[in-house]
């Protein structure tokens, strides 16, 4: 997978991703589920912050793959601006794998409508 500019564009994407539903459901429940002043959500405020760099570093980093796979050709601009939506909905990265999956397999640049 790490072996072509579309694979890590994928890579980067799934690990964004899991960073994200990490952030939504686990880190911030642990914050605002609480009560304000309970040792859960001074933990959860911890926990948001730290988990909340490291999903701002991974989606930097996602960004910057994204766009030397486009610089180098591997992928059309069209996949560029469907990965950029994708990674500010929740689920959204897995959502465009399999999009960048076939693109991938198919060696070529394939439009994201037709593989859907």
């Amino acid at each position: 997978m790490l072996s072509t500019p579309v694979g890590r564009v994928r890579a980067a994407g799934l690990v964004e991703g899991v960073s994200a539903l990490l952030l939504f459901f686990v880190a911030m429940p642990l914050k605002y589920a609480s009560p304000l002043e309970s040792a859960t959500a001074v933990l959860g405020k911890q926990v948001v912050f730290y988990v909340g760099a490291i999903h701002g570093g991974l989606f930097i980093l996602y960004a910057i793959i994204t766009f030397v796979a486009w610089g180098k050709g591997a992928i059309t601009f069209k996949l560029v601006a469907c990965a950029a939506i994708a990674s500010i909905v929740p689920f959204g990265p897995f959502v465009i794998d399999r999009v960048l999956k076939r693109h991938e397999e198919q060696g070529k640049p394939a439009e994201p409508e037709k593989a859907w």
